[in-house]
């Protein structure tokens, strides 16, 4: 996959490394330093932000990667990022003033189930702006095929001043006011830094003539401000609902789990930030034949990579549990959900890319606006009832539901699809070892219990991928790596 696999396995290795930090600010820090109704509060405020991120960021970021390589000459290229750049203004400017007229009323709406909101109500805006600027500075290097350090400072920078932060609570350094305020801060300089980084690969020269069809493009962000942002908003809809439906600190219990099983998207995360704009590419080329060949690759590599880590999760969820505090092991059975969900999503490949920048972006439309539709409802009437349990149930249908139409879509409108035996195999090879490993306990400490269980599993499941061939790419990774001989 040339390209492909080596910025991908670079962003995996940055992208686990984010994780890992997170893991130890998510699992341990924040249960530890922050009381759950702070950490809870954490949470909604960065998940409200998510939520209401797309609309500021005017879909720009979808924009750049579908229509920048489309351009030919430097002179279009520049005055379509000069557009790119100052469009999201048009709503990030009135929306805020519309915010400071109507100012209390929202935050005495947001905090009516937790009052402990409504201080912070204002923090939500500031960090929905700096987010969506941060993505558009990011897709601004991804365009020219640039991804690795976007990924590293989209996965890693923010959590390694969190876990700063978190410590300086600990020491009594910051309290925890502050600490809220000092991580907007962090998320400002991180964009800041994207924008320096973003500009070293092409500085802007401004200039808006009208040289390329402005309608064609605004056409395309204004209705993938909604479509391309169904992902996102499914992702923290959840959190949000539960912030307006229950008690704060169930964020905390659910955040944990939900970070425990958002791992096994982290190949997706990764490979998708070069595989993204090369489908863009594919698609402004009519290249179809090397765009089948990377879905059915990118479905089959992700599969695998995913189900090893759905399998790691799986069978050490127990033990990974008695380490945390008694309390949050009401999130044990939504690692199980939200795990399959996101197992789900790695088969699709690079499914959205081919949606999101081709000429059939607008389907999404109707299909995020049903599914986002459906997930509040099923928040609605799940939440309430079985808590935490409840928002990870309405999820898991909606991704399904969605999902499905997705692959259905691109099936019917390119005849192409991302399964193959290998996929069958892979499927058969996750449930055996996940139902073989899960019952095996030994009598040890769960962290030397996680560390035989993952071992073991580990190598059975690169045996089996290199024996078979479930991959040509992962099999030619393992052969480097254990200097094997490909047979």
């Amino acid at each position: 996959m040339g390209i492909v696999a080596t910025q991908s396995i670079k962003n995996t290795i940055v992208t686990y490394l984010g994780f890992g930090i997170g893991a130890i600010n998510t699992l341990f820090l924040y249960t530890e330093f922050l009381s759950a109704d702070y950490f809870g509060l954490v949470v909604f405020v960065l998940s409200t932000a998510n939520l209401m991120m797309p609309l500021l960021m005017f879909g720009v970021n979808n924009s750049l990667i579908k229509f920048y390589s489309s351009y030919k000459t430097k002179k279009l290229q520049s005055n379509f990022l000069s557009f790119m750049l100052f469009l999201p203004l048009l709503i990030i400017i009135p929306l805020g003033l519309i915010g400071s007229l109507f100012y209390e009323t929202i935050a005495t709406w947001l905090s009516k189930e937790n009052y402990i909101i409504k201080d912070y109500t204002w923090l939500i805006y500031v960090l929905s702006a700096v987010l969506a600027y941060f993505e558009i500075f990011f897709s601004w290097s991804k365009v020219h095929f640039k991804s690795v350090f976007g990924n590293f400072m989209r996965e890693a920078f923010h959590r390694i001043f969190t876990m700063i932060l978190l410590l300086a609570v600990y020491l009594k350094k910051l309290t925890v006011e502050e600490f809220i305020y000092a991580i907007v801060i962090v998320y400002i300089v991180r964009t800041f830094i994207m924008m320096f980084y973003a500009f070293s690969i092409r500085f802007p020269k401004l200039n808006f003539n009208r040289s390329f069809n402005y309608s064609t493009v605004l056409k395309y962000s204004f209705l993938i401000i909604i479509a391309g942002s169904v992902s996102m908003v499914l992702l923290d809809l959840d959190k949000f609902m539960l912030g307006e439906l229950i008690k704060i600190e169930n964020i905390a219990y659910y955040s944990v789990a939900i970070f425990i099983a958002t791992v096994i998207a982290v190949p997706a995360r990764a490979m998708h930030q070069i595989v993204n704009p090369l489908t863009a590419s594919f698609l402004n080329n009519k290249q179809y034949s090397d765009l089948k060949s990377l879905y059915k690759k990118s479905s089959i590599n992700l599969f695998i990579i995913g189900g090893f880590i759905f399998v790691l999760i799986i069978v050490n969820i127990n033990q990974l549990y008695e380490l945390l505090k008694p309390e949050y092991s009401q999130g044990l059975y939504i690692v199980f959900i939200i795990s399959v969900v996101k197992l789900i999503d790695n088969l699709l490949g690079n499914n959205n890319a081919i949606i999101f920048n081709s000429n059939y972006y607008r389907i999404i439309l109707t299909f995020g606006f049903c599914i986002v539709l459906l997930a509040i409802i099923l928040n609605l009437i799940l939440i309430p009832k079985y808590g935490i349990e409840g928002a990870a149930i309405a999820s898991l249908i909606a991704f399904l539901i969605y999902d499905s139409l997705k692959l259905w879509y691109v099936n019917l409108k390119f005849k192409m699809h991302p399964f193959s035996q290998k996929t069958l195999q892979t499927l058969v090879l996750i449930i055996i070892l996940c139902f073989g490993f899960y019952f095996w306990e030994f009598p040890f400490h769960p962290i030397i219990n996680i560390a035989i269980k993952s071992i073991l599993a580990s190598l059975l499941y690169a045996f089996v991928v290199h024996k078979f061939c479930l991959s040509e790419d992962i099999s030619s990774i393992l052969n480097k790596i254990f200097k094997l001989k490909s047979e």
